[in-house]
């Protein structure tokens, strides 16, 4: 169920308004709020159940809601812990690697819409929370050159010593505030699709990667219900037509025999495709006075690893950990714009080292996916080469799943 606005009336003067109620302003805004500081939280949408938003929450993920105390909260909501990874050429098995691959949690799918109404709802208990769903944020306000709140419709008007852009990739406030933002290029799309759930799926909840001469694609159960969700690949800006019955045989033909036969029964139960552009950037700056960006809106992640949601938490971590004290000392607009640089110095080691390895992973997919004789040089080498191949695999996962820097909470 969507979460209903606040009781209270958004106050006159916030300490802090977030615009975007995604993994990091929802976060971040519950840390703040729960810290006896205004918070108002502004999305545009009224629900969060938009179709194909990232589950997965790796060890880090799971960490920094630990660190938030919010486990109880995590306990609560439906979930499915990965078992393993399963890795396929040409029909036969490369590799299959068991979860939690030398961490201390396994991944874990979370429908990301249950984490985010929860985490609001525990916010709304607090009184200096207010939550403004189905607002349409139309700029900035600026006072004495510096962000002094944000502009709704109807020319109202937001005021608070701090604006927070949480409003994700194609973030609306980075556009206003003009800060740029260094996209790198990513060597894939991909489009996803919906399938109903495969009982053996559900019940060795792996998630596959299946390459082959018709192309390359990920399937794994969501984390509720079980129906199986598929990623196909393609190249940046590349789409294809085809009919459902043509993509459950693509989808077949990629798949073991078990598998395949399932799909080519639900054929006409396909939903999808529905086209994900990878964006992978940077922005040089994520902050001017009076106001931050965090999550996608500052970087935005490719879907390789799930990152996104992990990263996202950790940013609210961080930016908890600066802000908390100088918002509750009152020090002024001075000394809050003072500690923006320092989040942005912090967070951007990892956002770089995880981007820079989700590029080479997506790299080494593509690479496979294109190259008819690699698979059919590995394939049938898959029993001898199989073993190496996994432990360098998992080898370079570690720092994905784990965090490449620590990230702990301290107010």
């Amino acid at each position: 169920m969507p979460v209903a606005s606040s009781a209270a009336a958004a106050p006159s003067r916030s300490d802090v308004v977030i615009v975007g109620a995604g993994p990091a302003g929802a976060s971040l805004g519950l840390l703040l709020a729960e810290r006896g500081l205004r918070v108002t939280l502004v999305e545009a949408t009224r629900r969060f159940d938009r179709q194909f938003r990232g589950q997965g929450l790796m060890p880090c993920g799971l960490e920094a809601l630990a660190e938030m105390g919010l486990e109880p909260l995590l306990a609560g909501l439906p979930q499915r812990a990965l078992a393993g990874w399963s890795f396929w050429i040409n029909g036969r098995e490369l590799f299959d690697a068991a979860e939690p691959l030398g961490s201390t949690r396994p991944c874990t799918l979370v429908p990301q819409p249950a984490l985010l109404e929860a985490l609001v709802q525990r916010a709304c208990r607090n009184e200096s929370f207010s939550w403004r769903p189905g607002e349409t944020v139309q700029g900035l306000v600026r006072r004495q050159g510096r962000v002094d709140g944000v502009r709704l419709s109807g020319d109202r008007v937001l005021a608070a010593d701090l604006v927070i852009a949480c409003d994700g990739r194609s973030s609306g406030l980075r556009r206003a505030a003009g800060l740029p933002i260094v996209s790198a290029p990513s060597p894939i799309d991909v489009l996803w699709f919906r399938l109903p759930a495969q009982p053996r799926c559900s019940a060795d909840n792996r998630f596959m990667v299946l390459l082959g001469p018709g192309g390359g694609c990920s399937v794994f159960p969501a984390a509720e219900g079980g129906e199986l969700q598929l990623g196909w690949l393609v190249g940046p800006g590349e789409r294809i037509t085809r009919t459902s019955l043509e993509w459950a045989e693509a989808f077949a033909s990629l798949a073991p025999d078990w598998l395949a036969a399932h799909v080519r029964g639900h054929a006409a139960a396909i939903r999808g495709p529905e086209a994900l552009s990878v964006q992978v950037g940077c922005c040089p700056r994520w902050q001017e006075p009076g106001l931050l960006l965090l999550g996608d809106a500052a970087h935005p992640m490719s879907p390789v690893r799930a990152q996104g949601i992990n990263m996202a938490l950790r940013d609210a971590i961080v930016a908890a950990n600066w802000l908390v004290p100088p918002l509750q000392q009152g020090a002024g607009t001075q000394a809050i714009d003072a500690v923006l640089p320092r989040i942005q110095q912090e967070r951007q080691a990892e956002i770089q080292l995880a981007q820079r390895a989700q590029q080479a992973e997506a790299a080494q997919g593509d690479l496979l996916r294109r190259r008819p004789d690699l698979r059919f040089l590995l394939a049938p080498l898959a029993p001898l080469a199989g073993p190496l191949v996994k432990a360098l695999w998992v080898r370079r996962q570690a720092p994905l799943r784990d965090g490449f820097l620590p990230v702990r909470l301290r107010v």
